[in-house]
């Protein structure tokens, strides 16, 4: 089967080709709400109930249209949502006392870890360590544009779409969100 396939059954009804694209796109999608609202367990209810809401709503589905955006859009708004909840209640202070690495374990390695020396990794996991740190301390709109930019890779074009925001605003946002990056590391460290 594939996604094409597996979206014209699920407009039909199918549960199995929901658990087809649950294979494709469940841990990317983990990993993008996790980078938005920095806790695990909510980063997979997000992920669970934005697939649950794909099963509901999959008759609105345009079948023309990339699933990666339409998907993804519901996954991004919920964890901003729950980030603004959880940061009413939470402080950063205590999100990043009650985190070992939690880059390293949802990111990933880039390249396969066996084969990197151990000052590499250990530079790896200390850069990992300061990027998490500085982007806990942006708001989760300006984490949501900088995971939609960099880490899933869409254009500033795709992320308005996405976002159903003008393309200025978008820029806007991703400009204030990396000039507070580059305020929060520092022009020693660029």
């Amino acid at each position: 089967m594939d996604e094409k396939t597996a979206l014209t059954r699920l407009k039909q009804g199918d549960i199995g080709a929901l658990e087809y694209l649950m294979e494709l796109y469940y841990t990317q999608a983990v990993r993008t709400a996790f980078l938005i609202v920095r806790d695990e367990s909510l980063a997979e209810d997000i992920t669970q109930g934005a697939f649950i809401r794909v099963f509901e709503r999959a008759g609105q589905y345009d079948v023309n249209r990339p699933f990666k955006f339409w998907f993804s859009r519901i996954i991004v708004n919920d964890a901003i949502l729950a980030a603004r909840r959880r940061e009413r209640t939470v402080s950063l202070e205590q999100l990043s006392a009650n985190s070992d690495d939690p880059l390293a374990e949802y990111l990933g390695n880039l390249t396969d870890p066996n084969q990197l020396s151990p000052e590499i990794i250990f530079e790896k996991a200390e850069t990992n360590q300061e990027i998490w740190q500085v982007l806990s301390q942006l708001n989760p709109e300006q984490r949501a544009v900088i995971v939609l930019r960099y880490y899933l890779g869409f254009s500033e074009t795709q992320i308005a779409e996405h976002q159903a925001s003008p393309p200025g605003t978008i820029k806007w946002r991703l400009h204030s969100a990396r000039k507070r990056l580059r305020s929060l590391i520092g022009p020693e460290n660029l």
